[in-house]
């Protein structure tokens, strides 16, 4: 019975989201590697990082039981169902932001807690009233979802500088396609809630533009890393294949009838650039 409802408690929290932040956290600190590695620092950012939004996402949760309870992906959460009672998931949000955020301001620093307070109000707050009653709920939600890779860089230097915000926008400019494909492929269950994304509004063809345009500017954000000498040749050459690969199939979606098809695969191969893009800033501990 316990074991159940840990499980519950899990699944509330969102474990996906966590665990994509906390490869961009991770990623966002070692771009920011300097010898020696600060190991401790390195664990408490993430540990911190994973408090503040399980918070979040556990308070999203609560916020979106009348949209949840119309999803065919959602409708089997606990709080729809009533298997976790409402109260004690406020319990559980606050305690977890409490620790969260505590560790940030005393055993991190100031411009880490910062950044991880706006991203907090951002997807609380902002982006859950945004979603319900704007087109831009989407872009609004990528404050929050790019935050932890500057997280990540300004628990190692405790500074915003070129390197966070050229970051920052890495990774809102990867979101946008990413977000977008799932929208087209899930239009049904966003109609059903009636959630105002992009391709239920605006269509999918102007959808498709959209996706193309953030993959470009993804792809010239990944550049401007090179030409500050933040990352190197190895690095841009093997980001770059899979970045330009990314965009052409988006490209592809023009003249693509099986639009379902395409948006699954847009969605997969963002994951993918995801992935090597944070194993290539890895590398960088190696070499």
């Amino acid at each position: 019975m316990v074991s159940k409802d840990i499980k519950k408690y899990y699944r509330l929290a969102k474990p996906g989201i966590i665990y994509g932040n906390l490869l961009t956290c991770a990623a966002g600190f070692v771009i920011a590697y300097k010898h020696p590695f600060n190991f401790s620092l390195f664990i408490l950012v993430l540990l911190s990082t994973s408090l503040v939004i399980a918070s979040a996402c556990v308070l999203n949760n609560i916020i979106d039981i009348d949209i949840d309870s119309k999803m065919k992906r959602t409708n089997k959460r606990a709080l729809v169902e009533g298997t976790i009672k409402i109260k004690n998931a406020y319990i559980f949000a606050t305690v977890l932001g409490i620790l969260g955020f505590l560790i940030l301001l005393f055993q991190i620093n100031i411009t880490t807690f910062i950044v991880g307070l706006i991203a907090f109000i951002d997807y609380v707050v902002i982006y859950g009233y945004a979603k319900r009653n704007s087109i831009y709920g989407t872009l609004v939600g990528t404050i929050a979802g790019s935050a932890s890779i500057v997280a990540g860089y300004t628990a190692a230097t405790n500074e915003l500088n070129v390197c966070a915000l050229i970051l920052f926008l890495i990774m809102t400019f990867w979101q946008m396609p990413h977000f977008y494909a799932i929208a087209i492929y899930r239009k049904k269950d966003y109609k059903q809630a009636n959630i105002p994304v992009m391709p239920i509004i605006k269509g999918n063809k102007r959808t498709k533009i959209e996706i193309i345009f953030y993959s470009f500017c993804f792809l010239i954000s990944l550049i401007s890393l090179r030409i500050f000498g933040y990352v190197d040749n190895y690095f841009m050459m093997v980001v770059g294949i899979i970045s330009i690969y990314w965009l052409i199939y988006g490209l592809s979606g023009l003249n693509n009838k099986n639009i379902d098809v395409w948006a699954r695969k847009m969605f997969k191969l963002s994951l993918l650039v995801l992935l090597v893009l944070c194993i290539m800033i890895f590398l960088k501990l190696v070499y």
